[in-house]
């Protein structure tokens, strides 16, 4: 049996080409075997964060995208100001 590490660019055409090629032989083949990725995406069933959370967050967004409400731009040094209430 050989072991074979690599050092892999995913953001690269070639890299993903490879990425997905490998992923192919890996599924339809017994005779190879991934062991171990240092890939650094998260996976949305491991996200760190609250699914309500985000779906608010979401949710807001398209609010605003839409026109249903606004944002606004506060000045550190004059907060009242802008939100006139000063």
């Amino acid at each position: 049996m050989t072991t074979i590490t690599l050092k892999i660019n995913e953001r690269t055409k070639a890299g993903k080409a490879f990425l997905e090629m490998t992923q192919v032989l890996v599924n339809d083949s017994k005779g190879i075997e991934i062991i171990e990725t240092n890939s650094k995406k998260i996976k949305v069933e491991e996200s760190p964060y609250n699914p309500e959370f985000v779906k608010m967050i979401l949710e807001r967004y398209a609010d605003m995208k839409s026109g249903k409400s606004k944002c606004i731009t506060l000045d550190t040094n004059d907060i009242w100001g802008s939100l006139g209430l000063k």
